[in-house]
């Protein structure tokens, strides 16, 4: 009786254990939803939020009025974005339209939601515009509240262009500043991680905002310890190109008391191998495969 009882105990803690890991496990949403609506849209926020997203991704530029816009690149990329007037934007004259040269006013008027994405051509098309982080924030409380569901961290990254200060984008203390102004006013610093490429954003919030989560994000095969070294403190979070993640690093990152989580992982079966490593979350674009794990 002693050994059933003893027996049934260590299947509860086990089976409690498998349930803690599976919460503490955490489903970014790329730009909201990406694979399946408009990128950095408030749709697609609340879309991510349905599908029981724990982290909404999402990328920031900054406008010429100081305004925190959520844009992948700090231009109107022309894979997604149709001028006022309904006409394409090419390829080569992208960069002409130069969100941190433009006013708000301006740039709302853009249409990002209604051309179809070369690589995802499964998005759902609506007409929509480059929200502000501010009202993408209000926007997801109020519905996390109203539809009783989890309300999400936010991983807000810094999307910068290399020497571009002043051209593109302000300089780091700056956008840093602008960034957590919004996050303070609306007292959910506790759940924002701040992610860059850009080390030089993450230095600057590690001195001036030391309890705020970070995320270093990484493309190119370097050493890990070497990548911590010229970042001169640990990120919360370690956040590499899925292509450069296997179980050593994994085990690295963990020996140092940092969460791995890789970018982007677009399918069920890569999702389970990343699992099986584990990793601490994954960035995906379709956050709805979550649902068909198994």
């Amino acid at each position: 009786m002693h050994k059933k009882l003893l027996t049934l105990s260590t299947l509860i803690l086990f089976f409690l254990g498998v349930s803690a890991q599976k919460q503490k496990f955490d489903i970014q949403g790329k730009a909201g939803a990406r694979g399946i609506m408009p990128e950095n849209t408030i749709e697609g926020m609340l879309k991510a939020l349905d599908l029981g997203v724990t982290t909404l991704e999402m990328d920031a530029v900054i406008s010429k009025d100081k305004q925190v816009v959520l844009s992948q690149e700090p231009y109107f990329n022309n894979e997604i974005s149709l001028m006022p007037n309904g006409k394409p934007i090419s390829f080569k004259d992208q960069k002409k339209y130069n969100i941190y040269k433009m006013d708000y006013d301006e740039v709302k008027k853009f249409d990002v939601g209604s051309k179809v994405h070369a690589r995802f051509p499964g998005q759902m098309k609506f007409k929509a515009y480059k929200p502000l982080l501010s009202e993408t924030i209000d926007a997801v409380e109020a519905y996390a509240k109203e539809h009783k569901l989890a309300k999400p961290v936010y991983s807000i990254e810094t999307k910068t262009i290399k020497n571009g200060d002043n051209e593109f984008q302000p300089e780091p203390a700056e956008f840093v500043d602008l960034i957590m102004d919004i996050v303070n006013a609306r007292k959910i610093s506790k759940r924002v991680i701040i992610e860059s490429f850009d080390m030089r954003t993450l230095q600057y919030l590690h001195e001036k905002y030391p309890k705020i989560q970070t995320s270093l994000l990484i493309d190119e095969k370097e050493p890990f310890e070497d990548y911590i070294e010229k970042l001169g403190f640990k990120p919360t979070i370690y956040s590499p190109y899925s292509v450069l993640v296997g179980k050593g690093l994994v085990d690295r990152c963990h020996d140092m008391g940092v969460k791995i989580i890789p970018w982007t992982v677009n399918t069920v079966k890569e999702i389970k191998y990343f699992m099986s490593l584990g990793v601490d979350g994954v960035i995906t674009d379709y956050p709805n495969l979550m649902g068909q794990l198994k």
